[in-house]
């Protein structure tokens, strides 16, 4: 279960950093703006991935720079900013509230969400998928 919850994480890193970028290929990160290419930003978490019930919620996860995510420990406070800016302000409150529900992940659903962002990348390459 570890590997293909690993495989899951690396895999929906990437769906989320291509989800953000533009046409070029550049994200800007949702707590300071700094743009960088999405082959050189994070996948930033809201609520930390250790919480299971949204480590995968599309909501919480944003394009986020090395420097916020790593040596600012997810710069929160313009982390909040940018998803009250994205999704707008009950968006907090939601995220907030599922923190604490118990989610548990099969090995099948696992495999699902796995093949599901694999799907959404090619997509994404081929240039079908649509920008949310």
């Amino acid at each position: 279960m570890n590997s293909k919850l690993k495989r899951l994480d690396k895999v929906f890193s990437e769906y989320i950093r291509r989800r953000d970028a533009d046409s070029n290929g550049y994200v800007r990160c949702i707590s300071c703006g700094m743009i960088v290419h999405w082959k050189d930003a994070d996948c930033g978490h809201y609520i930390p991935r250790a919480n299971m019930s949204t480590r995968f919620d599309e909501r919480n996860c944003n394009a986020q720079c090395r420097e916020c995510n790593r040596a600012k420990d997810g710069n929160i406070s313009g982390y909040e900013i940018g998803l009250v800016r994205k999704y707008g302000h009950t968006i907090i409150g939601v995220l907030l509230e599922e923190k604490w529900q118990i989610r548990k992940w099969s090995k099948h659903a696992l495999d699902e969400s796995i093949k599901y962002y694999r799907s959404q990348i090619m997509d994404m390459r081929n240039g079908k998928a649509s920008k949310k």
